[in-house]
């Protein structure tokens, strides 16, 4: 590897949290370390940068923490830094703490921040994709996402328990306001009789139909997933049309919210994120800037930021397929 001269770098955590931020910090913070490159926390994101809200941090400061959801860095939504005023406040910040490049853990907001950092101040940024919605272009996972993924499927296999013991419908939302992943991927691993998602051109009457065919083999319960994204309107409205449609079923909601936000990371999550710290602090000694780096077919690649944000990670076609035909 030909090292570039980086000599200080920041890392910081921003947008919604999720399972593995943490581990992601500490594997960025430990690999500068081994690489022999300052290392600066930021708390609180962008608000951070603007702040002041600098901290050195060293292997000790990132000591029992791969194991913990959240980030203990915090993270926030920063509005100062989308103006032209807040975002230079930031960046005499950077110079007076000589910061050559920074390391931004979140989404693509998070990332669409950075880009334009980079193109008006010239301070060098790597992206580590952090979100549960596993919705950015340019990795197979996001850190959080198998993490958020397993809090769904055993809290919808918990409700199907009740489902099965009363006969009844339950209409289960799982987060995904642009993406479906978790609706789909939770909902073949739970078993659910239909999955609703932004993605796909869904209608009340495929839904009712679906019910229908279940009625014929003699399904007495069942559990609909739905993204909270789903275009066909709120969950409590689809609950009620169907109660129109069947209203002899005994029919409940049930929103998981941001319990799929919270909790350990997963091992998957854990090994993802330590992944790709270490390729954040290495791509930067390599020379990239404005990229993320991500994992694909097991392999760590950079992509520019600029692409990551542009493009989404597809629904597999042939997951909603699998979804139709095992729901039987």
């Amino acid at each position: 590897m030909q090292k570039i001269a980086v000599k200080k770098i920041a890392v910081f955590t921003s947008g919604g949290d999720s399972p593995g931020m943490n581990a992601a910090l500490r594997a960025v913070v430990r690999t500068a370390n081994f690489y022999q490159i300052e290392c600066y926390g930021v708390r609180e994101g962008y608000n951070g940068l603007i702040n002041d809200d600098f901290a050195k941090m060293g292997p000790r400061s990132v000591r029992n923490i791969i194991n913990q959801g959240g980030t203990i860095l915090k993270s926030a939504r920063s509005l100062e830094f989308k103006t032209k005023e807040g975002r230079q406040k930031a960046y005499e910040n950077c110079v007076k703490h000589g910061i050559d490049a920074l390391v931004c853990i979140g989404g693509d907001g998070t990332f669409s921040g950075a880009k334009i950092f980079n193109e008006e101040f010239g301070i060098k940024v790597i992206g580590v994709p952090g979100t549960i919605d596993n919705d950015i272009f340019g990795t197979d996972n996001t850190i959080g996402y198998d993490t958020a993924l397993n809090t769904a499927m055993e809290a919808i296999d918990k409700i199907r328990d009740t489902a099965t013991s009363h006969s009844r419908v339950f209409f289960v939302e799982v987060m995904g306001r642009d993406a479906g992943f978790i609706a789909l991927n939770s909902g073949i691993a739970s078993g659910a009789l239909d999955i609703l998602i932004p993605e796909k051109k869904d209608s009340l009457e495929e839904l009712f139909a679906t019910f229908r065919k279940s009625g014929e083999r003699g399904k007495t319960s069942s559990i609909v997933v739905v993204a909270e994204g789903e275009q066909l309107g709120g969950i409590y409205d689809i609950a009620r049309a169907t109660k129109t449609e069947f209203p002899d079923y005994d029919i409940r909601v049930a929103i998981l919210g941001h319990i799929q936000r919270g909790g350990s990371p997963s091992c998957a999550d854990r090994v993802l994120a330590s992944r790709l710290g270490f390729g954040a602090v290495v791509g930067l000694m390599e020379g990239q800037n404005c990229v993320m780096a991500g994992m694909r077919s097991n392999k760590l690649v950079y992509t520019p930021i600029e692409e990551a944000i542009r493009k989404h990670n597809e629904i597999d076609k042939e997951l909603l397929a699998i979804s139709e035909i095992l729901a039987i």
